[in-house]
């Protein structure tokens, strides 16, 4: 069917909208509504961690004050660095990518538009919980780094420390999900044409980003909840009396938060690496060597964990190799620096607002950079370690590595948003608050810190020479909170009172301004064809054509939500993605989870079962929705060309999400493996006095099950390829049988051979183990088990076999995964 423009926006609105009112609001997955409902939660947790510091400047901006007590003082640090760690800075970013993405890439939808749906009300949600905690007085107080001993249940006998275990573990199942997305989408949800060396760099950084998340963030998932299963249950994980150590803590926390670090950077500086060209008119210097920079900086960023321990007594072997590694990294961010620096040279800077920012952000950046460098080095480090000095340096690369590039971002893409033009001069003198205050307010600190002042004290007394240092601190922190009211009125005034922007307003290159602002719901009338890294330079009349219907999707069929994936490297056409539409599943499952999370932190241990079932109910769900009970074929997609859709082929968006989730997985096994060995050796108390003993019989019945049922779902997706359903069903519901097997021998050998986990920090690790091989026999079982049953239903064919594929990786994975935990377990059995 061929369609005029007006009707074409009339049949794609219909089809990618969202219902008007409260269903709309609950059920719509739309990347772009979703990305600005975490953009601007985000800002609101911003300006509540924003008053969280003028209270603690309040607090110290005079000797021996009484404005607030240590224990409020404790939750309003530990408060501070949480929101703005956990509820600000990623979120963000996860928010302009989850807007800006598609947009980038010439696509209509990121690769899983409930999964972004679904992190956002567990983000939600997990923030409201901190948030309420701090209303009601039992806020986390240990820090936000939660240091053992101090936040274990022997020093903080309440639920303070248990509302951040169990909320920020709540908040990053929003964090991994918005990676998993966002790699998945800028690997294969891309116009047809654009080449992975023809993408915008901004995609590349957002790529790399995700996929540090992916590896950086199940640590300290893993370390969350095992102190949270050792304040509920006396499992001692870091309990140095009974075999473990507070040491297991700190290598969990910095093995994700030093990467951390780089993932908060990272997006900030795609950016700047977006906008400055456009600023100085010219084309980005050195794009291949920025690309490389960036996949250097990601390697090197999991090296240097241990660069926030040196004070604990590590080898000095260790000491050198980690400190030569934390000056390395410099130099591919020297490298992304210098390459801004010759765009600028080469192009002709236009001091528009963005720019500004991007001009402050050189100044408090490359100050901030040079303190590192300082931190690097041993010595100097054990002198301001836990210090105000590395409390200004922290700030000085996290606000000026983020904050600066985003408010620059933020002006640059408010057109886009709002469809309006900013009301002039006001933002400027928002940037000079915020860039005086910012200075004022930090670089004392550098001060404070070498004249002893250390991290984390309440008050301080008049002799100790930090008195006006502080007092100016903490003037120039209100300086700073002023710019920001004052950006927050400038943009309110711009989307209230500004005029209409044209499309295109700073004449860039890039597709998201192929499009009307602020932006439809389905982004392109078609999807274009790229051959370039910048096709609206190369053809201005580009957004007309697309909304004539000359790219690749114009026209509709069956109501689909229809998008174009491409060939991971090369961007060919590969096929059509038919995406999910508007659904209240994502909430009704983040309500599931969060009551999850909340029967544990109100100690309703048993209760928590039945969330816990219903989140296994509601992911048949998920999945069962999807599919058709009929092959589609080969469908038209303009251009003179046609391709299967999604559900027919190899390497579906599907086949990469499930790849990189068990990448996260394995990364968080390799972490508890990696506890289990050093506890094993460093911890105190080992070997323990009572170790496994007998486990004969359950571990081979255990391994045999955990390799039968790999295999026999192996040969029900062969046999599925064959089109022979008949076999391949009761396949399937073998290999389901087998991991059933798996977890009742997994359990037998923890119960017959283990003693108590509370004994020792041994049994711990063991029954940690365990639980996970159980757990993941059962998610085999159950992709087993939704086999079985979809073939029944007529869904699997050997055209529609994504079911049977997922379940061989899932069971493939369970196995590996047995045979490790039963040779860790087996080990000192074998040795004794």
């Amino acid at each position: 069917m061929s369609m005029n423009v007006l009707q074409r926006h009339r049949v794609l609105d219909a089809i990618w909208g969202a219902p008007k009112g409260w269903r709309g609001t609950i059920s719509t997955v739309n990347h772009s509504t979703i990305g600005i409902r975490f953009i601007l939660a985000a800002f609101g947790f911003f300006a509540v961690g924003g008053v969280l510091a003028m209270l603690i400047r309040a607090q110290l901006a005079t000797p021996d004050s009484a404005f607030v007590g240590p224990a409020i003082y404790n939750q309003l640090f530990t408060m501070h660095g949480s929101i703005m760690m956990f509820l600000f800075a990623i979120p963000m970013f996860e928010g302009l990518a989850l807007y800006m993405l598609p947009k980038l890439l010439g696509s209509r939808d990121m690769a899983f538009p409930r999964l972004s749906a679904y992190g956002w009300w567990c983000y939600l949600f997990g923030g409201t919980i901190l948030l309420v905690a701090l209303v009601l007085g039992v806020a986390p107080d240990s820090g936000w780094f939660m240091y053992t001993p101090l936040s274990s249940k022997v020093y903080t006998p309440g639920i303070n420390s248990d509302v951040w275990l169990l909320g920020i573990t709540f908040v990053e199942i929003s964090a991994v999900a918005a990676a998993i997305e966002i790699a998945v989408s800028v690997l294969k949800i891309r116009a047809p044409g654009m080449r992975l060396d023809q993408m915008p760099l901004f995609a590349w950084y957002l790529l790399i980003t995700a996929l540090m998340m992916i590896a950086a963030f199940p640590p300290l998932i893993l370390g969350s909840i095992l102190l949270e299963v050792e304040r509920a249950f006396d499992w001692p994980f870091f309990d140095p009396t009974r075999g473990g150590s507070p040491m297991l803590w700190q290598h969990l926390f910095w093995l994700f938060g030093h990467p951390e670090v780089y993932i908060i950077f990272l997006p900030a500086a795609g950016v700047i690496s977006t906008v400055l060209p456009v600023m100085a008119r010219t084309r980005i210097l050195g794009y291949g060597w920025i690309v490389a920079a960036l996949l250097a900086l990601a390697f090197l960023s999991f090296g240097l964990w241990v660069h926030h321990m040196f004070t604990t007594g590590i080898p000095h072997m260790a000491l050198g190799f980690f400190s030569a590694a934390s000056a390395l990294v410099a130099i591919p961010t020297a490298i992304q620096i210098y390459a801004w620096i010759g765009t600028l040279w080469n192009g002709r800077p236009e001091l528009k607002l963005p720019m500004l920012y991007l001009l402050g952000f050189f100044l408090v950046f490359i100050l901030g950079g040079l303190t590192g460098v300082m931190l690097a080095m041993v010595p100097f480090d054990w002198q301001a370690h836990d210090s105000y000095f590395v409390v200004a340096h922290l700030h000085y690369v996290l606000v000026g590595g983020f904050i600066f590039p985003m408010l620059a971002g933020a002006y640059y893409w408010l057109p886009h948003f709002t469809g309006r033009r900013r009301v002039q001069k006001l933002g400027e003198a928002a940037f000079w608050l915020i860039l005086v205050g910012f200075n004022v307010t930090f670089f004392l600190m550098h001060l404070t810190g070498l004249l002893g002042m250390p991290r984390r004290i309440y008050t301080y007394t008049d002799d100790m020479g930090w008195t006006w240092l502080n007092l100016l601190s903490s003037v120039g922190s209100f300086i700073m909170a002023f710019g920001f009211a004052l950006f927050a009125v400038d943009v309110a005034l711009q989307i209230f009172l500004g005029r209409r922007a044209r499309r295109n307003p700073w004449n860039a290159g890039t597709l998201e301004w192929a499009m009307p602002l602020p932006a439809t719901a389905y982004n392109f009338g078609s999807q274009p064809h790229v051959e370039s890294r910048e096709p609206l330079s190369d053809d201005p009349e580009l957004a007309l054509k697309l909304a004539r219907g000359e790219g690749y999707l114009p026209d509709t069929r069956h109501g689909w939500r229809e998008t174009m994936a491409v060939d991971s490297a090369t961007g060919a056409v590969d096929h059509v993605v038919v995406l999910p539409g508007n659904t209240r599943l994502p909430i009704v499952t983040a309500v599931v989870t969060g009551a999850f999370f909340l029967s544990l932190l109100f100690g309703y241990y048993w209760l928590a079962l039945l969330p816990m079932a219903g989140v296994a109910a509601l992911a048949w769900r998920w999945a069962w929705v999807l599919g058709s009970r009929s092959d589609v074929g080969m469908v038209s997609i303009g251009r003179g060309h046609a391709a299967p859709i999604h559900r027919e082929v190899r390497g579906s968006p599907g086949w990469w999400g499930g790849t990189l989730l068990l990448v996260s997985d394995g990364t968080l096994f390799a972490s508890l493996l990696f506890g289990y060995a050093f506890l094993w050796v460093v911890a105190p108390n080992w070997p323990p006095p009572v170790r496994i003993d007998g486990g004969l019989l359950p571990s081979p019945i255990a391994g045999v099950a955990a390799v039968g049922g790999a295999l026999l779902i192996h040969q029900a997706h062969r046999h599925v390829a064959a089109e022979a359903l008949d076999t391949a069903r009761p396949l399937a519901l073998g290999a389901a049988s087998a991991q059933l097997g798996v977890m009742v021998a997994l359990v037998a050998l923890g119960v017959s051979a283990l003693p108590a986990p509370q004994s020792h920090a041994y049994a711990a690790a063991s029954w940690a183990l365990i639980v996970y091989g159980v757990l993941h026999a059962f998610i085999a079982l159950f992709g087993a088990a939704f086999v079985y049953v979809r073939i029944g239903a007529g869904y699997v064919s050997a055209a529609r076999s994504q079911e049977a594929t997922t379940a061989r990786m899932f069971g493939g994975y369970s196995a590996a995964t047995t045979i490790l935990v039963l040779l860790c377990l087996m080990v000192p059995e074998v040795l004794a």
